[in-house]
């Protein structure tokens, strides 16, 4: 098989609209990829810190291209690269204005999230995106993967009010990465920054991040 360079990885992904020029914060004292990564909410990532690759996907429960690359690469992202120590991957908040229960569901995955049930809440989001967006019952959704006692506590902070101002904080980091559609992904490796923006294949990624890697 021909191997297919870093340059030539990042035209592919300009081709098809996948890479966006913009820029990254300001660095900070974090060392290797967290170089200018911020306000991290630890309940909100997966993998090691230390990992040489960081990730940090903007996403929307509502929106269907995030539902796509969330069930088609983000889990084979999990399997491959963060379970290995390889990629740090940290989910951002990005509901748009346009979905109706989008922040209503990102409320309910954050407060899952301080439970660390991010990901069964997630999967049962996305996978039944199209029921709760139609009947507006997010709350029914997260009930059925969670235990009553979970689920109290889940109600408790969302009518606490406490997950929107975290909520808030990763729209406002993706105002600052220039953040225009979901889901938009941000790459960090070796002090450099790759916006890809859209759904992209586990194919695709994956050369990528092999790449990145080296």
């Amino acid at each position: 098989m021909r191997r297919v360079g870093l340059a030539g990885i990042l035209m592919s992904l300009l081709a098809v609209g996948h890479l966006a020029a913009v820029p990254a914060p300001a660095a900070g004292p974090m060392p290797q990829a967290m170089q200018g990564v911020t306000d991290i909410d630890a309940h909100q990532a997966e993998g090691q810190k230390s990992a040489p690759i960081i990730m940090e996907v903007f996403s929307d429960y509502q929106c269907p291209a995030c539902k796509s690359l969330y069930t088609s690469t983000d889990r084979l992202l999990v399997d491959n690269y963060v379970n290995t120590g390889k990629v740090y991957l940290i989910h951002r908040d990005y509901p748009l204005p346009m979905h109706a229960y989008s922040r209503v569901a990102a409320r309910y995955a954050r407060a899952a999230a301080q439970l660390g049930k991010l990901q069964p809440v997630a999967q049962a989001l996305f996978q039944n995106q199209e029921k709760w967006e139609a009947s507006g019952d997010v709350d029914g959704t997260v009930a059925s993967v969670l235990s009553a006692g979970e689920m109290a506590k889940v109600r408790a902070l969302v009518k606490g009010g406490t997950m929107d101002p975290l909520i808030d904080k990763d729209y406002a980091l993706g105002t600052i990465y220039h953040v225009n559609q979901t889901p938009t992904t941000i790459i960090h490796a070796k002090d450099q920054t790759y916006p890809v923006v859209g759904v992209v294949t586990f194919d695709t990624l994956h050369g990528f991040l092999d790449q990145l890697s080296k």
